[in-house]
């Protein structure tokens, strides 16, 4: 059920906790296939110290039992908090009616998990454990402070294609392997789709394979947009 680069990156958390003062691990749960990976890898590194919170804020009942299923078939400890009624709030706060396709509302919802994983973590001296793999760091493609914001990225040198591979040498679930990938922003949304190129695309450019030049034209252009989240604010050097 292990491959030698699961219990490579599993070790390297347990070090990176411990070595941290921390006493697990805690992470969000979607039902994707970059959090399925990660529930896999953090229960192996802290069997009994491992939570995975279920955090929808108006999301796809789909992918919610998918999450709860991750969650079950590997005996997982999980909680699930609703946040639909303080998203909802919020918007009304703003005087916004809901409309999920205008990112700057969509991004709060990824800003309110993560202050919810890091209430949990404070609560339990854990370290929170983010999801995202190198394609999507490369680009950006993650939300500044909201699952951008974390301790430990243990994908984070994995492209989405190493991602699947790792996904099926731990025999993650076929119905998880064959989702789209999906940030679950808005109804219908798709990674491929808002990005306007695809993973195969990304990780042929990060590997140094040829793309088109229109291929290769978009992902310089959002690294370039993005590099800002891949750093720590700037300040005057003066």
């Amino acid at each position: 059920m292990t491959s030698d680069l699961s219990k490579k990156i599993s070790a390297w958390l347990k070090d990176q906790v411990i070595s941290g003062g921390g006493k697990g691990v805690v992470f969000g749960l979607s039902g994707g296939i970059d959090s399925t990976v990660t529930a896999y890898l953090c229960k192996e590194a802290f069997p009994d110290n491992s939570l995975g919170l279920i955090i929808p804020c108006h999301s796809n009942k789909a992918d919610i039992d998918d999450a709860k299923s991750v969650a079950k078939e590997i005996g997982l400890k999980y909680e699930t908090i609703d946040l639909d009624k303080v998203y909802n709030i919020l918007l009304e706060s703003f005087g916004h009616m809901r409309d999920d396709r205008d990112l700057s509302l969509a991004n709060i919802k990824p800003r309110l998990r993560m202050t919810t994983l890091y209430y949990y973590a404070n609560k339990l001296g854990y370290f929170v454990v983010g999801t995202g793999n190198k394609s999507e760091l490369t680009l950006g493609y993650f939300t500044k402070y909201g699952d951008g914001g974390c301790d430990l990225l243990p994908l984070g040198n994995l492209t989405k294609r190493n991602v699947y591979s790792l996904a099926k040498s731990l025999k993650v679930s076929d119905r998880i392997i064959n989702k789209p990938p999906s940030a679950g922003l808005w109804k219908g949304q798709t990674d491929e789709g808002e990005l306007g190129v695809t993973y195969q695309d990304i990780d042929n450019y990060i590997e140094g394979k040829t793309v088109s030049e229109n291929v290769k034209s978009k992902i310089e252009e959002m690294i370039r947009k993005s590099e800002h989240k891949r750093n720590m604010p700037k300040i005057p050097d003066f």
